[in-house]
This record gives C-alpha cells, structure tokens and sequence, in this order.
C-alpha cells in the first residue's frame, strides 16, 4: 500500500465534522438561519463548540442575544442547507426563501425549524477569540420522530458532502464507557 501526500491545506477534509447544522437566530425582529459544518460536542455533556466570526450576521446576533437553536437537517434537505449558507440573512428572510417553518422554542427567542430531524435550544457560554469559536450548552433539546428521512449529511470541506449510510452497532463494546442514560 502506498500513500500519496496530500496538502497540508486540504488535511481537514480528512476529519471535517459533521453532520451539517443549521443555525437559528432571532435578532428581537426577525428570525435567521445560518449553515455550519464546523462543530463538535464536548463529551457527554450539553457543550457545543462551534466554529463562525464577526462576519457572520448571526455570529452577531448570537452575541446580542446569548443564545441560538442549532437544528439538525436530513439529506433530503442537503441542497436547501446549502443555499442557505450561501446568502446573507441581512439581506434574505430565509425562512421564507427556503420554504422553511419556523417553530417557537420554549427557552430561546430563536426558532425551531420544523423540517429537521432535531433541534437543540442553547445559551451562549463563552467566545474564544482567537479561534472564532462559540462555546453553547444545550437548555432544550426536540426530536422529530415524523421524519421518515432520518439520514444525515457531512460536509468534507471541498464542496462535496458524504451522505450516512448504514448504522453499525458496537454498543455491547462500549457500555463501561457510556454515561447512564445514553
């Protein structure tokens, strides 16, 4: 077997994080949605990081208002998510653009989005700077168990995506390892 250098700027395509997030926000008048594939969770607990800065509209508002809900679109939406992304909500509502429903959250002013598999309402913790990411701790967590499509997608960082496949049970390997509950 023989490996092939890759770029050193290309190495995070290897490990890029996942699954494609989107991000909610309500600015006091109007809601907004941001799509990050920058991100992970801290252990077993509520922590999220994730990764955006000052020029990011929502990054703002996330400032402001010290919360988000982070909503967890399927492949069927993957291309929506995308476009998302791929415009200004200052200039944009994109719930409407995108067809998308917006749902009250019970702890947050920003919204749910309807057509997710699941939502996380999440405080605001810290900002480290010097790496542009969000530290958030999830308050309210929502499933949608409706969603025939429950596949999720992962950017790997070069415009293309991979979609999840197939689930592997290793649960009986792990269950010392597992927090109670999980």
């Amino acid at each position: 077997m023989v490996m092939t250098e890759l770029p050193i700027k290309k190495a995070f395509t290897l490990i890029e994080p996942g699954p494609v997030i989107l991000v909610t926000t309500n600015d006091g008048k109007r809601n907004n949605i941001m799509t990050i594939s920058w991100h992970m969770v801290n252990e077993f607990t509520r922590r999220i990081a994730l990764t955006t800065g000052s020029w990011n509209h929502s990054f703002e508002t996330i400032m402001k208002t010290k919360e988000c809900v982070i909503c967890v679109p399927s492949v069927d939406l993957a291309e929506k998510s995308v476009r998302i992304g791929a415009v200004s909500g200052i200039k944009v509502d994109k719930f409407k653009e995108f067809r998308l429903t917006p749902l009250p959250a019970k702890i947050v002013k920003a919204p749910l989005i309807a057509e997710c598999l699941g939502c996380i309402e999440c405080k605001f913790l810290e900002y480290i700077e010097a790496y542009d990411i969000l530290v958030l701790e999830g308050v309210k967590a929502w499933i949608n168990e409706s969603r025939k499509e429950r596949r999720t997608f992962h950017a790997i960082g070069d415009g293309k995506f991979v979609v999840d496949g197939k689930v592997i049970d290793y649960r009986s390997l792990m269950e010392s390892k597992l927090p109670e509950g999980i």
